[in-house]
């Protein structure tokens, strides 16, 4: 399972429809709303490269209102719970 970070710039008036549509689309698992130099972070989760790449090069194109996606993929994940289930006795 492959899990990518994307960091959206979304036209002001669209942040709230931005947001529903990613939602809805099964390969996104959460979608936030942010302060900073972002408006809208969506979690993506996959089973393969190949169906990232069909997300950001072709599905987010065609959501009205995105000017512009930053994507990160992530190595590993840490969690509070993994780490207190690493230390505990």
């Amino acid at each position: 399972m492959l899990t990518a970070i994307i960091l959206i710039n979304v036209e002001r008036t669209r942040v709230n429809e931005v947001a529903s549509e990613l939602a809805d689309m099964p390969a996104i698992s959460e979608v936030f709303s942010v302060s900073g130099p972002y408006d809208l972070i969506a979690i993506a989760r996959v089973r393969e490269n190949e169906a990232l790449a069909q997300l950001v090069t072709e599905r987010l194109l065609t959501i009205d209102g995105i000017a512009k996606t930053q994507t990160l993929l992530a190595f590993k994940a840490y969690s509070r719970h993994d780490l207190e289930a690493m230390f505990s006795v």
